[in-house]
């Protein structure tokens, strides 16, 4: 009887790992071909078959994985909330005139800019990762079900790592909305393997230009890299310029602090708000992401209004305390008297009567 157990439990187990794993092909994505690698082949930032940036930037090494490993073993609860996130579950309805953030958690948030709304990096899926069974695990449930979102005009990723791009969440939204996909430079080939109509993908390299439903998008350079398997560099990573009318929104995207965002400010702003990346920082990837000490320095840079800080709270991809990004991001932000939001995730931000800072995270980290 317990050999038979043994059997039934290890079959069990078997199919359950058949079952986990049966989406990672698809999740791994697609390479640019056709037309599609012709546009990626003459990218300015392309050379010797893989995406560059401007400022060469050093990425974790080998040398490095043992170190980081001991540090990733301790440690491990103050790199999460001891307490629930509190989570603010928007109101329905509503229109989206003037200019409000809504931050979902990590680097996904919705803008409502001047009657358009554009939702950046939307990640709804539990864990950010090509597996459904290994991968970090997201701290706090999404505020809002994808189905319950409102009409999406735009939808915007910075690049294809799999915390800012979501297979299952791509899915869904190309099935619920009739918003465009402007991703960077090669991104497109995975939306077009997911089933994204290619009319409804349009790409761009860094400086280009697109307006939908009114809205003008500019991919701007960031400092980063991309690959969602064995293979880095084959698409491009960006920030973003959003500009209605007469209201423009920056979006860092993933990236380390560079030169570039003092000439994107020169360049498109001032902007009434930005959305920039603080967590998830590491001394041992200094020039990829960006302390919260540089996400204010690149709000300065970009001229902008008020930040809104984003790339932490929901996933635990560093080895940095849970609330320290945004404990550093507020002492930061009033030694150089700048205008901050600090939402729970669900809060709709009005940029121009935004709430005061309470540093809601601290009372339950």
């Amino acid at each position: 009887m317990a050999k038979r157990t043994r059997t039934v439990m290890a079959l069990a187990l078997a199919a359950a790992a058949v079952w986990a794993a049966r989406d990672i092909p698809a999740q791994l994505g697609a390479r640019a071909s056709g037309s599609r690698r012709s546009r990626v082949e003459s990218s300015p930032q392309y050379s010797g078959g893989k995406f560059r940036n401007t400022v060469p930037a050093t990425e974790v090494t080998a040398a490095s994985m043992p170190r980081l490993a001991v540090a990733a073993a301790t440690g491990r609860e103050a790199r999460r909330p001891h307490l629930p996130v509190p989570v603010v579950t928007p109101a329905p309805g509503g229109d989206a005139e003037g200019l409000h953030i809504t931050w979902y958690g990590h680097s996904s948030a919705l803008i409502e800019i001047e009657g358009r709304r554009v939702l950046l990096d939307p990640v709804w899926s539990d864990r950010c990762s090509p597996s459904r069974l290994a991968g970090p695990r997201r701290l706090h449930e999404p505020p809002v079900a994808l189905r319950d979102l409102p009409p999406i005009d735009a939808v915007v990723i910075s690049h294809d790592h799999y915390d800012h791009l979501d297979m299952a969440t791509i899915q869904t939204l190309a099935d619920l909305q009739a918003a465009k996909f402007l991703v960077p430079l090669g991104v497109g080939a995975h939306l077009e393997r997911w089933g994204v109509p290619v009319g409804r993908i349009v790409e761009l390299d860094w400086q280009e230009r697109a307006t939908v439903a009114g809205v003008e998008f500019v991919a701007t350079p960031a400092r980063h890299f991309s690959g969602r398997g064995l293979t880095r560099d084959e698409t491009l990573w960006a920030s973003w310029v959003i500009n209605g009318p007469t209201r423009r929104v920056f979006y860092s995207g993933d990236t380390g602090y560079f030169p570039g965002f003092a000439e994107i400010g020169a360049e498109f702003g001032p902007f009434d708000a930005t959305l920039v990346q603080i967590g998830a920082y590491g001394d041992a990837w200094p020039d990829i992401h960006m302390t919260p000490e540089d996400g204010v320095a690149t709000h300065v840079d970009v001229r902008g209004g008020l930040l809104v800080p984003v790339h932490w709270a929901t996933f635990n991809l560093a080895l940095h305390d849970w609330a320290e990004p945004a404990d550093r991001t507020w002492r930061e932000a009033k030694a150089r008297d700048v205008a901050l939001a600090v939402p729970r995730p669900g809060e709709r931000v009005d940029v121009d009567n935004p709430p005061p800072v309470d540093g809601w995270w601290q009372q339950i980290s």
